[in-house]
Parts: C-alpha cells; structure tokens; sequence
C-alpha cells in the first residue's frame, strides 16, 4: 500500500513522460504538482527507496517498472470513474475530476473490472483522454491540435489538452465538446487566432491561439 501522495506523484511522473519528457526534471514535476522543488526532491527520493522510480539529482527521475504499473493502474481507475460520473450520475465534465481524484484511490480490482464491464469497456474518458486497459496497454489515437489545421481543413474534436474548469466551461459557453464538427476558415496573421465555423450549428467563431492549440482533434 501506498499513500495517496505517492500514488498522485507517480501518476504525475507517469503523465510527463508520456509527453516526451523522460526523465522527468524536478521543475517540471514541481509545476506539475503545484508545490517547491525541495517538496519534489522529498518526495522522488521516498519513491526510490520503495523502489518506484529512480531519481539522480540534476538528471531527473525515470519510474521503474513496478511504478509505471501502479501509475497506469491509477490513471485507468481515475478514468473510468470519469465516464461512470458523467454517463450514468449525470456530471458534467468540468465537475468529475475531483470526485475521481478520490475514488481513483480505492484499490479493489474486482470492483474496477465490473465497473470497465458495466461501461462497456471504454476507451477514452470524457476528456478524450486515454483508458489503458487491465493489461496496461494505451489505446491510439490519431489526433492533433486544432491550431494544426490547414485553411480549408475540416475535424472533429476529440480531447483537450487544458483541462481546468475555466477552460472546459469556457467550451461550453461555446457549444464546443468532444464530436463537434469544426471547419477552419481563416488564420489571423497577428495573434494566430482562428475564425472557425462549428458545422453541425451553422455558427462562426473565433479562438484563440491559445484555445486552439488546447483543442485535439482528428482530421475528416
């Protein structure tokens, strides 16, 4: 057993890395997690003496194998309590990630099993985000930024990459979610913002630069 602080930094490490940064930099995980660098040296070496990762001062920290299954196991945990919240209690999706930080801590593996079965075995959460299965393999998905996209393009958006409240209410306000159809019509040289057209609405709008680059989407 672990405490919950431990599995929270392993999930982090674990997050980081599947964004290219291996190893992981004490800076980069102390942004991550919100707190200091000496809090994060604290933490990496209490990981490598229970033998969860392995951290060399001013190179970074690399989880061992034992760590990135536990990392995994969490991020599947948190995941699909993520999609039971918003399908089956009725959550939106900026309010679930707090009440699956909680429950992502219950380690019961019959219990997420029957919740996976009783989901229908998903593959991504409400943020478009991966659900590595029991065996601990990610599925794929092709997708880019929406700031990507050519002119002309057309895709549909499939995750987001920003996932506070702000933004994800701020979707909301305008009517974008995941499976929304968006057509890009025009790049503004100055701020790079998009003048994009929501298809199935008859809308336009425009994004930010900003905004655009936190929207994922697949090519149609």
């Amino acid at each position: 057993m672990y405490t919950s602080s431990e599995e929270n930094y392993l999930k982090a490490i674990l997050k980081l890395s599947r964004k290219g940064d291996s190893p992981v930099t004490t800076g980069a995980l102390a942004a991550e997690m919100q707190t200091t660098a000496p809090s994060v040296t604290d933490m990496l070496r209490r990981l490598a003496e229970k033998q969860l990762a392995t951290y060399e001062k001013y190179y970074g920290v690399q989880l061992t194998e034992e760590g990135v299954r536990i990392a995994t196991a969490l991020v599947r945990r948190h995941r699909l309590w993520e999609v039971f919240l918003t399908e089956k209690l009725g959550f939106l999706w900026d309010e679930v990630h707090d009440m699956a930080e909680q429950l992502e801590h219950v380690q019961h593996p019959e219990l997420i099993e029957r919740l996976d079965a009783f989901l229908g075995h998903p593959r991504f959460d409400p943020h478009g985000d991966p659900i590595p299965d029991a065996q601990g393999r990610w599925p794929e998905r092709q997708r880019q930024p929406l700031s990507n996209v050519e002119v002309g393009g057309q895709a549909v958006v499939v995750g987001v990459d920003d996932h506070s409240t702000a933004f994800l209410q701020y979707l909301d306000r305008l009517g974008i979610g995941l499976g929304v159809h968006i057509a890009v019509l025009e790049r503004v040289e100055y701020d790079h913002s998009l003048c994009v057209r929501l298809v199935e609405q008859g809308r336009d709008l425009t994004l930010s630069d900003k905004a655009a680059r936190s929207l994922f989407v697949e090519l149609l």
